[in-house]
C-alpha cells in the first residue's frame, strides 16, 4: 500500500510540474534538459524505492521532493527570464 502512495504521489507531482516543461522546452533548451534530467532522476529513485521494498526510510521520498522543488525552481527561472 505505501508503495502504490508513493507511486501515486509521484506521479501526479510529475504532471502537475510538467506544464512548466514545455514552455521552457521553447525558449530556454537548457532548462529543459536539468528538468528531463530530474524526471530521469525521480524515476531511478521509484525504481530504488521498489528493489528495495520501501526500505529507504524517508530518504529517498525526501530526495523526489527535493528534485520536484528544483524542477519549480527551474521553471520559475524560465519564467522570470521570460518577464525580463
Amino acid at each position: 500500500m505505501k508503495t502504490r502512495n508513493l507511486m501515486l504521489s509521484s506521479a501526479i507531482c510529475i504532471v502537475l510540474v510538467s506544464g512548466g516543461v514545455t514552455m521552457a522546452q521553447e525558449r530556454h533548451p537548457n532548462i529543459a534538459a536539468a528538468q528531463h534530467l530530474i524526471d530521469d532522476a525521480i524515476g531511478k529513485i521509484d525504481a530504488a524505492q521498489a528493489a528495495n521494498h520501501d526500505h529507504l526510510g524517508d530518504h529517498a521520498q525526501k530526495a523526489k521532493q527535493l528534485l520536484m522543488e528544483a524542477k519549480g525552481e527551474l521553471r520559475a527561472a524560465a519564467e522570470f527570464a521570460d518577464h525580463h
